[in-house]
């Protein structure tokens, strides 16, 4: 098994894609206020997450991401309408894929935040942190 981490501690590689709005607002007032999470999470900013494609997702896994998390507004309260609600089926949809093709649907997540929850993002960054890190490596990395 390879080890990407510091004493033999795998550090997972985790692609977060966030909306526009409230999902990127949170990761903006995570770091404002000094709100630490982990240095894996690499971010994507799309226009809303109802325009996360199924291929966005598993483009990410094939170049070796170990885990995806999708960061929305919340229910009821997105810009686009309903765009988190579109986003939310296809991540549904890309979970059964995944499982079907050995990789684990736990690998991919979404959650939604208001902008305002710097302390919620960080906490999702943590807790997708650690249930990759149980996971283990991508296997087609």
């Amino acid at each position: 098994m390879s080890d990407n981490g510091h004493n033999g501690v795998f550090e997972p590689e985790i692609t977060v894609f966030t909306c526009n709005y409230c999902g990127y607002m949170s990761v903006d007032t995570a770091g404002a206020l000094r709100i630490q999470y982990p240095a894996n999470v690499k971010l994507v900013r799309l226009p809303c997450t109802g325009k996360t494609e199924v291929e966005y997702i598993l483009n990410a896994f094939e170049e070796g991401a170990d885990g995806v998390y999708i960061v929305a507004c919340p229910l009821d309260n997105c810009h686009h309408v309903r765009g988190n609600e579109r986003g939310q089926a296809r991540v549904d949809r890309t979970k059964k894929l995944l499982d079907e093709i050995g990789l684990d649907g736990d690998r991919l997540d979404m959650f939604f935040v208001s902008g305002g929850m710097g302390a919620t993002f960080a906490e999702h960054a943590e807790e997708m942190t650690e249930r990759i890190r149980a996971l283990g490596p991508n296997p087609l990395g």
